[in-house]
């Protein structure tokens, strides 16, 4: 993951108040991973792939320069959400439609576990929220408790993967 630009400039942050989304002006520069962040998560995210999910790497030539990694950990009151833990595509390849196409992916795959929900705890700022707004992501109908204590100030947001319903609701 190290390989992966994750440099950023940050544009405003979303906050939810009262169930709505405020945008608060925010200018900062982030030049990359926290310290320790690429090998503290790496234990996470294979637990999600062990759990049952799946990873996605994009590639420049050998480089890895957008990664995803769908949480076969199901949520959910109907436990029928799959979760789109980790999505990063790094600085000089966003706005190339990499994260659109390691989107696409999860939600197939999602679909074909089964799930009807895809759910997402987003990164605050503008960029993240606003990307996932433009793939059909909403505020989440249920908030998952494990993944808001872990991210409290993420934006929490879901996908509808189909427009059927499940047999017996």
């Amino acid at each position: 993951m190290r390989e992966i630009d994750r440099a950023e400039l940050i544009d405003g942050i979303y906050r939810l108040v009262d169930g709505a989304l405020i945008l608060e002006e925010l200018h900062l520069d982030v030049g990359g991973w926290p310290p320790g962040e690429p090998e503290g998560s790496v234990t996470y995210l294979e637990g999600c792939v062990d759990r049952g999910g799946a990873a996605w790497g994009a590639f420049d030539a050998e480089r890895l320069v957008g990664i995803a990694v769908l949480d076969g950990r199901r949520i959910g009151p109907a436990l029928d959400t799959l979760d789109l833990f980790f999505l990063h595509v790094g600085n000089g390849y966003r706005g190339r439609s990499i994260g659109r196409a390691l989107v696409d992916l999860v939600r197939s795959a999602a679909l074909g576990m089964g799930a009807w929900r895809l759910y997402v705890s987003a990164s605050e700022t503008r960029n993240t929220v606003e990307f996932y707004q433009r793939l059909g992501f909403g505020l989440a109908s249920e908030v998952d408790a494990e993944l808001f204590a872990m991210e409290p100030n993420d934006i929490h947001m879901d996908l509808a993967l189909s427009s059927r319903l499940p047999t017996g609701s």
